[in-house]
């Protein structure tokens, strides 16, 4: 198969959609739900509802037997979700259906012994084609993640890489150089050391770290996300005004728990709808700025 040209690349919706909420002069709104979860036909239920309330871009979690950054409530849903019979394949058609009602960027997280297993040709073309536009691995270093540039790339998917907040200037420099090679990227700018998992306030560090990592993105015209540990609309207000994304996970994920599954559609589009209202608030703070 030919490489998929830039123009036509599926990654190219994650560029549109930054280049939308910085015309809006808004934050990008990034839910995170678990393939599978409650069940699978509910998780596209759940996405599609967020999408009609104002998220931008999707994070499609792929369900694993030992996720090492995920918090308890991240691994609970994965384990339900693989319990349920969940694979990488039931993903691909989670994604293949969302894709089939919206056009919204769908980004598939998942770790990497399974890609490995399915193939790393095979699982890019599959999601390319599934209408995936981005990859995160958090388990994969950029040092080992030449093999998935090179095939993301290909299929015109975006590899994302994560970056905590106790990086080195030097493994900045390296990540944004690699995110700056492809098309349609960002950095995954992680808040908090550790585990996912909501958290009742931002770190005091979160706002330096972001203008860290902005010194070495902006030469490149990367946006900045931030993720693990956000979950109120305060945060998003609070965060969307000095980063360019928000991803909300955990917290969605309990939400989704507390409910029955005939309540669960209107509790998610009423959280998501607090968000993005929320988000709404970086006119206001940029206008301050002026």
């Amino acid at each position: 198969m030919q490489p998929i040209s830039i123009t036509k690349a599926p990654a190219c919706r994650i560029k549109q959609a930054f280049e939308e909420a910085r015309r809006e002069s808004r934050g990008v709104l990034i839910p995170y739900f678990m393939c599978g979860y409650p069940s699978a036909q509910q998780s596209i239920k759940l996405v599609l509802a967020a999408v009609q309330v104002g998220a931008d871009i999707i994070e499609l979690g792929m369900p694993f037997s030992d996720p090492l950054a995920d918090g308890a409530t991240i691994q609970h849903a994965g384990h339900i979700a693989l319990e349920r019979g969940m694979t990488i394949n039931g993903c691909m058609e989670i994604a293949r259906r969302i894709s089939a009602e919206s056009t919204i960027p769908l980004i598939l997280m998942g770790y990497y012994n399974p890609v490995l297993a399915y193939g790393i040709e095979r699982f890019c073309l599959t999601a390319s084609t599934s209408g995936v536009s981005g990859l995160i691995i958090p388990d994969l270093p950029p040092e080992e993640a030449t093999p998935l540039q090179r095939a993301a790339q290909h299929y015109g998917l975006s590899l994302i890489f994560l970056l905590p907040p106790t990086a080195p200037g030097e493994r900045i420099a390296q990540i944004v150089k690699i995110a700056a090679s492809g098309y349609g990227s960002f950095i995954y700018c992680v808040a908090l050391s550790g585990v996912t998992g909501a958290r009742a306030t931002l770190p005091s560090y979160l706002s330096s770290f972001i203008q860290r990592v902005r010194a070495y993105a902006k030469d490149f015209d990367l946006p900045l996300a931030v993720g693990f540990g956000l979950s109120t609309p305060e945060h998003i207000a609070e965060l969307t005004g000095y980063a360019d994304a928000a991803v909300v996970g955990s917290a969605l994920v309990q939400l989704i728990d507390q409910y029955a599954e005939e309540e669960q559609i209107e509790a998610v589009k009423r959280y998501i709808l607090s968000l993005h209202q929320a988000r709404l608030g970086r006119r206001e703070y940029e206008t301050t700025l002026q």
